[in-house]
């Protein structure tokens, strides 16, 4: 069959150079409209369900709520994770699918459940499904700035001017808007005169709600024309509203305006954002699952453009989180790379080659093999990120390998028979190197494998990596045996097949070394025994983790302060914070902080939580030679704030963590148990051991307990005497704390809440206990009375917080680790919980984030690299029908990982996904190194009879392809070892294992092998 295809493209050159110029435009066509982005999807499929009960605690929403419908979800098929935060007013309950799931047929499944379940629930309950996004679609953020509007206009103006915009950009999931005041029209009744008149409260909310509203009535013919009736009665402004009646008791005419006061108010707040130090308003677009970031934000952008026009004059949209910019730097910086490579590349095979025509033959196997990627990238669905090109940079050396095998055979071929048609020649030597080609390729797939079988986020991250190598490498095999025997049977003489004379001069200096080494082989072994037996040592001493933390440029600095403060004290110390940051360190550009939960429910924090959004200045600008001092300094300024817990994270790291763990942080302790006080226990217990842990940093738990509520007690007696149930006392004191909405107001295409409230009224119960005690209460029958006179009035503590997985509540502590591996960290943690803390029966500790994946990573890789192996076994023993020939090649593997393992150490990376990734490339190319130099000695055993002589002549003709092969992968890999910006620190530990490996594994190729070959034959 191979002989077919070089037959079929040599004879038919026209025709396959068209099918190469029609690949080149596909390819460039392909490059065009792949999507891009930071990283490859590597969220799960997931259904988020977001319920808010206004006034609920915590404690009741999770008896009400959240447990009756996780009953009724926990049963759907292909579930992987349920899990869920219960707070004040809000539940928010994630169901994570196995990977492949269908997310519309996941979101259908959900929704039956949950709608099968809706009336069992309390009656103020609302929200449902929430956006079809994942937990990495915050892709914009920007706040609108205009200091003529107040809060509230501004809010008015995101709501229903720039969301519904929005919405309507292709991509978009949603917009959540988020600060300021969100506009009403507001019904403070006054009690007295409501007593007064008999008016109830039921009586004033039920005419609130019949006389709001257009009627139709029917149609009336008249003639030819029909004329549709209907009864018109929508309120659509205060005056109308203070107009309504609601009274004509003894003939005179009583209006809502006599009752109550009508102004213009807003809903209760849950949260607040505030811009360097002043509040403000908020707008954060949500893309859609599958997207194309890129082109949704450029999308977005040109909506704001066309928008901003038409905006208030003095209007500014201030953009603080862009995710187009981080895929722009990280595509850049990898781009850089990978042309840099490129560059690389084809200097070495100049160098090596020492022929024009013959390099160029052969580097032009680089654009059209990365055309090819490209063109089955677009196929397949892959994106252009981080992960996807980092595997095309690293395939870079590799690539040519198979080009240069067959242009050296055809350059040898034509300088050997001029005589012979000259096709003929190159169909000849094409041949001969076509079974040699396709086993060295096959090897380099088998050996990247496992990186197909990873899953869980790192199967998500490499799985692109993997798949990016096997399309180029695929791509490379294919061109080799197509389109580069084309092009060398047009562009190749005789004279390419002339050794240069400084490959000349190294052969001879080769000879030499290589002969003292079969002469005395001594100190050779003494000395790779030595290293084999020190790098066996720093394995133990180098830590392991699970991926370099990304640089993606900006910072979140997460605050927790006392549960119990108010939102208008959290939000007055995020504006101290601010401005104290914004003073002492320079380098943050702007700041913009977010206080409590979103409208939505997508982030349900606390009244007592921010995430402080840092934009940072230009890196040349720093007075700092890196993040981590900069990180440092913010620490110390933070430090001031006695009481503040905080952490670092940055946007995409913070909802990776929170996917994987429900929680951010480097690493999760999670206690599960059933007793909320215990939890809170041991909580406390653990955070005190964690921060005594060396690189224990940003130290947090979740507050379970500290919850203080007061709580109304009804008294029955004087209830059933003026007919008030708990039920109806429950609605009037919510409608005078939080506010409670009736009916809607309609303008136009706005809709504002029509709230019967007291909030900032003169005798606003929520301004003190004193008040609320004092609040006159219109019983049933019309009575008036003090809230203190009909309902005793007590404290009581409970849960501001209820986690749950699986059904099972838990508690967890989170942190950061710095200056150490994370693994190690674990384990002396886990050791210090198990010797300190005794875990009552039916409690039990669980370690998330990072260390779980790392540790998952590695039992895989672990299972499945060894079966490689094996299948590279049976391929060499097919290849060289022994079983000690295979075994001599296998052996070079060792002291390719000897490398790894030293230039790892040196560096001061960790073993992470990525230096793993490196090292089953270098088995790889070493292997292919060892086959190349070992199929040379057995070609030329009938030949060269003398043993010695036939290792010695050998190796120095196989010099220049195994230097060619090890130098082109090293030197690829090298700009990603210098390369700054996002990005580079994910792929730097590969490339530095990939580089220190093939030192040491070209070094034993070169004089090892030919003595374990020369011992192996003599001793036959």
């Amino acid at each position: 069959m191979l002989e077919a295809i070089i037959r079929f493209s040599l004879t038919q050159r026209l025709f396959v150079l068209m099918l190469t110029a029609v690949l080149c435009a596909l390819g460039i066509r392909a490059w065009l409209q792949i999507p891009i982005d930071a990283f490859p999807d590597i969220s799960p499929t997931q259904v988020k369900v977001i319920l808010k009960a206004p006034g609920m605690t915590a404690e009741e929403i999770e008896q009400q709520v959240t447990q009756p419908i996780e009953t009724e979800l926990l049963g759907i098929p292909q579930q992987q994770m349920l899990r869920s935060t219960t707070k004040y007013a809000i539940s928010d309950i994630t169901l994570d699918f196995t990977d492949g799931t269908d997310i519309y047929w996941a979101r259908q499944q959900v929704n039956e459940r949950l709608t099968s379940i809706w009336d069992a629930l309390p009656e103020d309950i609302s929200g449902g499904i929430a956006p079809m996004s994942t937990p990495l679609s915050e892709m914009f953020m920007f706040t609108l700035e205009n200091p003529q509007l107040s809060l509230l206009e501004r809010r008015e103006l995101l709501d229903w001017e720039v969301r519904p915009a929005l919405r309507a950009v292709p991509g978009v999931a949603d917009v959540n808007v988020l600060g300021g005041y969100a506009k009403t029209y507001q019904i403070t009744p006054h009690p007295a005169a409501m007593a007064e008149l008999g008016i109830s409260f039921e009586t004033l909310q039920n005419t609130l709600v019949r006389n709001n509203l257009n009627a139709g009535t029917g149609r009336i013919v008249q003639g030819n024309d029909v004329l549709i009736a209907r009864a018109s009665g929508r309120l659509t402004s205060l005056q109308q509203i203070r107009d309504l009646v609601v009274s004509s008791a003894d003939h005179q005419v009583y209006r809502l305006d006599d009752i109550a006061t009508v102004s213009i108010g807003h809903l209760s707040r849950y949260g607040s954002v505030t811009r360097d130090g002043k509040e403000t308003t908020e707008a954060l677009v949500i893309a859609l699952k599958d997207s194309n970031t890129a082109q949704v934000v450029g999308a977005v952008k040109a909506k704001l453009a066309e928008l901003e026009p038409a905006l208030p004059p003095g209007t500014e949209l201030n953009v603080f989180y862009d995710r187009a910019v981080l895929i722009n730097t990280a595509v850049d910086t990898l781009s850089t790379a990978l042309l840099q490579a490129v560059l690389i590349v084809i200097a070495l095979l100049a160098i090596f080659l020492g022929d024009f025509r013959a390099s160029l033959v052969v580097s032009l196997s680089l654009p059209l093999a990365a055309l090819a990627t490209f063109l089955l990238m677009e196929q397949y669905g892959l994106s252009a990120n981080l992960m996807s090109l980092g595997g095309l940079v690293i395939a870079i050396g590799m690539i040519v390998d198979s080009s240069v095998v067959v242009v050296e055979n055809i350059a040898t071929r034509l300088a050997e028979k001029p005589g012979l048609p000259r096709l003929h020649l190159v169909y000849r030597a094409a041949k001969d190197v076509a079974v040699p080609v396709v086993s060295g390729t096959l090897i380099v797939l088998i050996v990247f494998s496992p990186l197909l079988t990873l899953i869980g986020l790192e199967g998500k991250l490499f799985t692109p990596v993997a798949m990016t190598i096997v399309f180029a490498m695929v791509s490379a095999l294919a061109l080799s045996l197509t389109v580069i025997p084309v092009l060398a049977s047009l562009l190749l003489t005789g004279n390419a097949s002339k050794m240069p004379g400084h490959i000349l001069a190294l052969q001879r200096a080769y000879r030499l070394s290589l002969k003292r080494v079969l002469d005395a082989p001594g100190v050779l072994l003494s000395v790779l025994a030595v290293l084999l037996t020190v790098s066996a040592l720093l394995f133990g001493f180098i830590g392991k983790t699970f991926m370099p933390p990304l640089d993606e440029g900006d910072l979140i600095v997460q605050l927790e302060k006392s549960p119990s403060i108010s939102l208008q004290a959290s939000t007055r110390l995020d504006k101290q914070v601010e401005l104290a940051l914004l003073s002492r360190v320079p380098e943050i550009r702007q700041i913009v902080a977010r206080t409590g939960s979103d409208e939505i429910g997508l982030d349900p924090m606390g009244l007592n939580e921010t995430d402080i959004f840092m934009e940072l200045n230009p890196r040349h600008t720093w007075r700092f030679d890196d993040k981590e001092q900069l990180i440092g300094a913010i620490r110390e300024v933070l430090l001031q704030f006695p009481g503040i817990n905080f952490g670092f994270t940055q946007p995409i790291e913070m909802r990776v963590s929170e996917m994987l763990t429900g929680s951010s942080g480097d690493l999760a302790i999670k206690v599960f148990g059933n007793d909320i006080a215990t939890l809170a226990g041991l909580i406390d217990q653990i955070q005190h051991l964690t921060r005594a842990i060396e690189g224990a940093v940003d130290v947090q738990s979740a507050v379970v307990e500290g919850g203080r509520f007061l709580d109304l007690q009804l008294r029955q007696e004087l209830a059933d005497r003026h007919g008030m149930s708990v039920e109806s006392l429950g609605r009037y004191v919510k409608a005078q704390l939080e506010g409670v909405m009736v009916s809607e107001i309609i303008d136009g295409k706005k809709r504002f809440p029509l709230v019967i409230a007291s909030r900032g009224s003169v005798n606003d119960p929520s301004s003190s206990i004193a008040a609320l005690q004092q609040q006159l209460v219109v019983m049933p029958d019309g009575t008036l009375a003090p809230l203190q006179a009909i309902a005793d009035i007590s404290f009581r503590e409970g849960p501001l917080l209820i986690e749950r997985e699986r059904g099972n509540r838990f508690g967890v502590v989170t942190s950061n680790v710095s200056g150490r591996d994370i693994v190690g960290f674990v384990e002396e943690l886990a050791s210090a919980i198990a010797e300190q803390i005794a875990l009552p029966t039916g409690y039990y500790v669980d370690f998330g984030g990072e260390f779980e994946n790392q540790r998952r990573a590695t039992n895989n890789l672990m299972m499945v690299v060894p079966v490689a192996l094996l299948l590279i076994l049976v391929i060499l023993f097919t290849t060289f029908g022994s079983m000690k020939m295979a075994g001599l090649i296998l052996g070079n593997i060792p002291f390719a990982l000897m490398g790894g393992v030293v230039a790892l150490f040196i560096s001061g990376e960790y073993l992470s996904v990525p230096a793993s990734v490196g090292f089953i490339a270098l088995l790889g190319i070493a292997v292919l190194n060892a086959v190349v130099m070992v199929s040379h000695f057995e070609q030329s055993r009938s030949v060269i009879m003398d043993c010695s002589t036939r290792v010695l002549e050998g190796a120095v003709k196989r010099l220049r392809p195994i230097l060619m092969t090890a130098t082109t992968a090293m030197f690829g890999l090298l700009p990603l070892v210098f390369a700054s910006g996002p990005g580079a620190e994910v792929q730097r530990p590969l490339a530095i294992v990939v580089i220190g490996g093939l030192v040491t594994s070209t070094v034993t190729t070169l004089f090892l092998l030919p003595l374990a070959y020369r011992w192996l034959e003599k001793n036959k």
